[in-house]
């Protein structure tokens, strides 16, 4: 990755920081649903140019859901549709400064600038791939800072949003995982992302009032949303609210590595889109590639995308898949997938052709491969696609996300035991993997 600015370090204090050894969730998230309103204050700064404040000045407004705005307002006094006023300003027309938002009554202005601010994150760097695709690098402070990445399509546009100051769970192929964990991030932290990107595009593509940049939000950046869990549902929250950026539940999209109980309780409190990071047809080669496989298996975790459908916006799963040269690509592991989940979950597969880098020790499946796969789970019935490289110029693309991350899980050791008791494999006969 390129080098980006050097950091401002210290600009945002600490936040939640949970650290789940070896993929499990962390402590405290299984506990009852998540209510509207909560979410944790936590670090960030910025007005939309991505300027850091001078000094923290009290409670930051993003880390609010709707539902949370009201309450903090019915503290200092004030009815809900305040709130509602106040949350408009904040994630539709992008504004910070409390003097600027005219609907809103002098007293209650005059109430907020002593104890609150709409608080972004400092900006540590910006790149542009030749293919349209902008990376920026925002600092949560503390020598930590995440990716955030803007894919823009010929009919929407994508955003690709960070969960945690790097991964506990440690996949092989992930370069996320390879950095190790520090914390995660602060429900305004993760909206934080949104906040500055939609704004900011906006300005630059002089979009009238009310038209969007961005209309689809995935979870695949940094970190594992699931295990992050108390500040991500109300950043999903305000994510689809129509007073924030009414995005449909269709285009929100949750990735998991698969941690089953989580999974269940979004079904509960937040049904968005899910994909799941399945990479493997049996437990035995899954184990070593997302090792959160080891606490819920293969069997578990496709009982419990069964149960989500129920009440998920779409009537599938979109289970991810990393071609990994000679690993996870012959025509027997595609028909393993086929056995797996024919006739037990409804679902589609979005092959990634892998990002190489030099820690993973794994190759990329040759394209001729990939198609191949491709065409064996299609003529089994299953709706396939191949997701086409974006970014990587600018180490934008699935699976480079990096950042800087003050590891506090011991994840180079871990990963290099991983990389030796795991070595890559040569690929079953009939496999036409390219050396």
């Amino acid at each position: 990755m390129p080098s980006p600015a050097q950091p401002l370090r210290g600009s945002g204090s600490a936040g939640p920081s949970q650290e789940p050894p070896r993929g499990e969730a962390t402590a405290g998230s299984l506990g009852a649903p998540v209510p509207r309103g909560s979410g944790s204050a936590g670090p960030s700064q910025e007005p939309p140019r991505g300027e850091a404040t001078a000094g923290s000045l009290g409670v930051n407004l993003l880390d609010f859901d709707l539902e949370g705005l009201a309450a903090f307002c019915a503290g200092l006094g004030e009815k809900r549709f305040r709130a509602v006023q106040l949350y408009r300003w904040m994630h539709q027309k992008g504004e910070h400064d409390f003097g600027r938002m005219t609907d809103l009554a002098q007293s209650l202005r005059r109430k907020l600038a002593g104890v609150a601010e709409v608080r972004g994150l400092p900006v540590l760097s910006e790149h542009r791939s030749a293919d349209g695709t902008i990376k920026w690098l925002f600092d949560v402070g503390n020598g930590n800072a995440v990716e955030t990445v803007f894919i823009p399509e010929t009919d929407r546009g994508t955003l690709c949003v960070s969960s945690q100051a790097g991964c506990a769970v440690g996949c092989r192929f992930c370069s996320t995982g390879h950095q190790g964990f520090s914390r995660n991030l602060a429900t305004g932290e993760i909206v934080a992302q949104l906040w500055f990107a939609e704004h900011l595009l906006r300005r630059e593509r002089r979009l009238a009032p009310g038209e969007r940049a961005i209309d689809n939000v995935v979870m695949m950046g940094m970190g594992e949303p699931l295990q992050n869990y108390a500040a991500l549902v109300p950043a999903l929250r305000t994510m689809l609210d129509d007073h924030g950026y009414g995005l449909s539940r269709r285009r929100v999209t949750v990735s998991t590595s698969g941690v089953v109980p989580m999974i269940d309780r979004l079904r509960g409190d937040c049904p968005v889109a899910l994909a799941v990071s399945l990479h493997a047809p049996d437990d035995a080669l899954r184990d070593g590639l997302v090792p959160i496989n080891r606490k819920y298996p293969i069997a578990e975790l496709l009982d419990a995308c069964q149960r989500y459908l129920e009440a998920a916006p779409r009537d599938f799963i979109t289970f991810e898949y990393c071609m990994l040269d000679g690993v996870n690509d012959s025509d027997a592991q595609a028909d393993a997938l086929l056995q797996l989940v024919r006739g037990r979950v409804p679902c589609k597969f979005n092959l990634i052709p892998f990002n190489p880098f030099p820690a993973s020790g794994l190759r990329r499946s040759s394209a001729a491969r990939v198609a191949a796969f491709a065409a064996r789970l299609q003529d089994g019935g299953i709706v396939t696609t191949v997701r086409r490289t974006r970014g990587d110029d600018i180490d934008a693309a699935c699976g480079q996300l990096a950042g800087e991350v003050q590891d506090r899980t011991n994840a180079a050791q871990r990963l290099a035991q991983r990389r030796v008791a795991i070595p890559v494999r040569p690929a079953p006969s009939g496999s036409g993997a390219a050396a």
